[in-house]
């Protein structure tokens, strides 16, 4: 990695299959956006699961300032696991289907913009957790969600589409188990649909499951969602999505430094959307003030109008250029079989 003392030094971090949006120009916008009087830089793109945290750890040996995540979720958890407790800072460049800790620090979404927060360069320290000893930024969790992540992992198609799919198929037969759950101060036991501990407030797609989760305040925020019926989901639902869901009679709240769960059998747990099979035993932790990460000046974008239209829309677009994706694989698949059909009946 070529190191500038004249300058900060950056690195970023691309992930090509994060997300379901087309990355083809991200070179061209690093080129054009970064600030060179300020950064030198390069670009590596990952080949495989792991690729990330290698990338970053040897950016630390060399000293760099700044490496930055391209990509979803699972891309910052890998260059964030290797960046805490050191003083090389995180970046990221949110093209994920979740973006789950960018939305929570209100990075843009829309790439331009993004890189405007990194030449800003304006640092703040943050929480992260730990699950098994596995580093989550965050949310972690057990039961259902892990469950979905699971066989969203295996689907071989990312996006909010296919883990809604997943979700609505799964929990037609999915059984909820029982936690016993130990804190520093009490003891409790839950029937429970799922479990989750939230460093930061929401999932990804504005999905909050812990609406008052900060990620700087040490605390853990403890979401469990007892089992349900069908009529109790439009309401659950727009509860999520409306940062209200610990209003829900349904929903059990607390906070802690660290929590111990035993369970009836093994199973997967799940780290920032990224599942892992795991024992019975869970232990969660938070770790205080232990991740550089650039943020934008807050006083600036923090009830910015212009700031949440453009992220809307750059959602819609993506959605939009999904649907019109799957929509042209339908078309060319029943051309495919007509073509079949025709040649099979000229052939008699």
């Amino acid at each position: 990695m070529p190191m500038d003392e004249s300058k900060k030094n950056m690195v970023f971090v691309i992930n090509p299959i994060a997300g379901t949006r087309s990355k083809r120009f991200i070179f061209e916008l690093l080129n054009r956006f970064t600030d060179k009087e300020k950064f030198s830089w390069e670009a590596i793109k990952t080949k495989r699961a792991g690729d990330a945290v290698n990338i970053a750890n040897q950016a630390v040996q060399e000293g760099v300032d700044m490496v930055v995540a391209v990509g979803g979720d699972g891309t910052v958890n890998e260059v964030a696991r290797s960046l805490v407790h050191t003083s090389t800072a995180l970046g990221i460049i949110p093209y994920g289907s979740g973006n789950g800790l960018a939305r929570h620090l209100q990075i843009p979404l829309e790439p331009q913009r993004a890189i405007e927060v990194l030449n800003e360069e304006i640092i703040d320290t943050i929480d992260y957790g730990k699950i098994n000893g596995i580093p989550f930024f965050c949310t972690c969790g057990l039961g259902f969600d892990a469950f979905v992540s699971l066989k969203f992992s295996n689907a071989g198609k990312r996006g909010m589409l296919t883990y809604m799919e997943k979700a609505l198929r799964e929990y037609l037969t999915y059984q909820p188990e029982t936690y016993k759950l130990k804190t520093e101060e009490h003891e409790v036991t839950y029937k429970a649909f799922l479990l989750a501990c939230g460093n930061a407030s929401q999932y990804g797609n504005n999905a909050y499951i812990a609406p008052h989760a900060t990620v700087t305040d040490g605390l853990l925020d403890v979401t469990i969602l007892e089992p349900f019926t069908i009529p109790d989901v439009p309401t659950l639902a727009f509860q999520l999505f409306n940062k209200t869901l610990d209003q829900n009679s349904l929903i059990k709240t607390f906070q802690c430094r660290k929590l111990y769960i035993f369970r009836e059998k093994a199973g997967v747990i799940h780290f920032d959307g990224e599942p892992v099979m795991s024992h019975k035993e869970v232990e969660i932790e938070v770790v205080r003030q232990s991740l550089r990460v650039v943020v934008p000046a807050y006083e600036k974008m923090n009830l910015n109008v212009l700031q949440k239209a453009s992220d809307y829309f750059m959602e819609l677009k993506t959605m939009n250029e999904l649907i019109v994706e799957n929509l042209v694989r339908k078309n060319k698949l029943m051309l495919k079989k007509n073509k079949s059909l025709i040649k099979r009946f000229m052939e008699r």
